[in-house]
């Protein structure tokens, strides 16, 4: 199990994997967005990658859904025993040995799954035609540690991050330094020796054993608007002390923060690119999926330059990818872990308000809502099938910061802080907008959602009525 840097392992170990053609799948969960945030297409999407990797289980797998169409809305043990264990055990003997990279499972959204992932995968080391071990990651939670306690002894073994040595860690992380900053030196004609080995002495330091801060701290030096000579000095002369494990990481966001959004303009527009920072991180922080910027800016209703020019400024924290139809991502969750907790971020501008992002949202979506019309996609007449209606269709009439809208209103209400005000747009809702908001989920495949929104909202306000 890994701690802080689970993901930059795991992610170096796939990546080894593929090209020595050992890997046969992998899977990383991330809390929050959408389909790898729970357990539903976990196995389905192993097995899928198994049928590429080892092109012998095609058949098996193919048959197993051919036997049973419905497999992919059956439980995880039915999915596990149909699409991968009974393959794997009718397969012919392989002499090659595969590996399975599961990130961050702590990040499932259901504790239950979580320890039957674990029992379930235990089986697979019985297999005796086919040779699978599983690479696992994780935060030391209390679940993992109870799912692996129920596991033979022989089932696993496990690997602690933050018992190895920081000697040893130390070392790796003056390496990675060293490596990655010397192409610079070439790049901007900087002087020789650098960075000298004080400096590189003063990182490693700094970085306390985190890999996290030693990737971000490289960003920050690479992507900055000034020269890497400056960037690097602000690093160092940002104030180091080690009340806590996160201390220097902290210090770290908040010169990437202090540097790149505000600069040194004066406080006026500091204080209106702090809070087009609020808006704009702040709502990829508490969001449930990711988007690309332009469709955020369309979610946000804000000009996509403004959008562009504050995640330009944060590329050391964020990655904004260069093809605008990929979404826009954390690198890390610890920096989202930063903004949110007023402990760690200490400068007020920066600091994100979950309740008031969640609200903030939640009037967004059901914006977007109340402009859904009946028969929005110009349908010729009732009766026609989803599937006879081209996709570019449904995207064009019902765009993804539409889609996510009819998805996540409710959750955003639900998290956030909301006034009567709110509640009156609910009934506004159900009142005007209700029927175009159903029409609009059958078109994007997402009824089963919609059923249970309306459970959950008929629950919600009938404690609130309750309560009153």
């Amino acid at each position: 199990m890994a701690g802080t840097g689970k993901s930059t392992i795991s992610r170096t170990i796939s990546r080894e994997l593929a090209e020595k053609k050992r890997l046969a799948g992998s899977f990383f969960f991330a809390r929050g967005k959408k389909d790898i945030s729970h357990s539903r297409m976990f196995f389905t999407m192993i097995a899928a990658q198994l049928a590429t990797s080892l092109p012998v289980l095609r058949t098996y797998i193919s048959d197993a859904i051919d036997n049973n169409p419905a497999i992919f809305k059956r439980g995880l043990r039915e999915q596990w025993n149909q699409l991968i264990l009974h393959p794997l055990k009718n397969a012919p003997t392989q002499s090659i040995q595969l590996v399975v990279v599961i990130d961050a499972l702590d990040e499932c959204d259901s504790m239950q799954d979580i320890q039957l992932i674990l029992l379930l995968l235990e089986e697979a080391k019985d297999l005796k035609t086919v040779r699978i071990k599983i690479f696992l990651t994780s935060r030391p939670e209390i679940p993992i540690f109870d799912g692996f306690r129920q596991l033979s002894g022989e089932a696993y073994q496990d690997f602690i991050l933050h018992n190895i040595p920081l000697d040893i860690v130390s070392a790796d992380i003056s390496t990675f330094f060293r490596q990655k900053l010397s192409p610079l030196k070439a790049k901007h004609g900087l002087g020789t020796p650098w960075p000298d080995e004080l400096v590189i002495a003063q990182l490693v330091e700094r970085a306390a054993g985190l890999f996290i801060y030693a990737a971000t701290t490289l960003r920050f030096i690479q992507d900055g608007i000034d020269d890497p000579e400056e960037q690097l000095s602000l690093v160092l002369s940002a104030t180091k002390s080690s009340r806590s494990a996160t201390e220097d990481l902290d210090g770290i966001y908040t010169t990437v923060l202090q540097h790149s959004v505000l600069g040194k303009r004066d406080s006026q527009e500091c204080e209106q690119l702090a809070g087009r920072f609020t808006q704009v991180v702040g709502s990829i922080v508490v969001m449930f999926d990711t988007m690309p910027a332009r469709n955020l800016a369309q979610l946000l209703q804000i000009p996509f330059k403004m959008v562009s020019r504050t995640l330009d400024s944060l590329r050391s924290v964020l990655n904004v990818p260069e093809d605008e139809s990929q979404p826009v991502r954390l690198f890390h969750l610890s920096f989202c872990d930063f903004l949110q907790d007023s402990q760690r971020c200490r400068d007020s501008r920066f600091q994100i308000g979950e309740k008031e992002r969640h609200t903030s949202l939640f009037r967004k979506c059901m914006s977007h809502i109340s402009q859904l019309q009946e028969n929005i996609c110009g349908l010729c007449g009732p009766g026609v099938l989803i599937t006879e209606i081209p996709n570019d269709t449904i995207q064009d009439s019902i765009p993804p910061h539409v889609q996510y809208a009819c998805r996540h209103w409710l959750d955003h209400w639900r998290l956030g802080n909301p006034v009567e005000e709110d509640i009156k747009t609910i009934r506004q809702f159900l009142e005007q907008d209700f029927l175009h908001w159903l029409e609009g989920l059958s078109l994007i495949g997402e009824v089963s959602n919609g059923a249970h929104i309306i459970i959950t909202l008929e629950e919600i306000l009938s404690v609130s009525y309750n309560t009153h």
